[in-house]
């Protein structure tokens, strides 16, 4: 009988406001479109080991060859490449500034919280 694998919580979730703090496009901002979590040798989540897609923001150029009789996009695709999730920064919705999240319990259920501008994001 296989275990399930459980998966840590993420401070920065799909559809989030994020400021890329360093690399290449740090001070961009956009939303995220999805999170990629690697797993290691074992089967476990890597917990180092996880990236984030952020619209308009780290584009990178595919050139991709037609392939059999398969409908592909032929050519040289322009699309976003993963970004590690310590590189962004959640934006917060009051202040509009990059701000660091805390989880609190807050009536028996765990929201995030951002501790510079003292408010709640979700």
């Amino acid at each position: 009988m296989k275990k399930s694998k459980k998966q840590p919580k993420l401070k920065i979730k799909k559809g989030d406001l994020v400021e890329v703090i360093a690399g290449n496009n740090k001070g961009e901002r956009g939303e995220v479109k999805s999170i990629i979590r690697k797993k290691d040798k074992f089967g476990n989540y890597d917990p180092n080991r996880v990236y984030v897609i952020v619209g308009g923001v780290n584009m990178i150029k595919k050139h991709q060859r037609r392939t059999g009789d398969v409908r592909t996009q032929v050519g040289i695709i322009e699309r976003e490449g993963p970004i590690h999730i310590s590189n962004v920064m959640l934006v917060a919705s009051g202040a509009d500034r990059p701000t660091r999240v805390q989880i609190r319990e807050e009536g028996g259920e765990k929201v995030r919280y951002s501790a510079k501008f003292d408010e709640f994001i979700d």
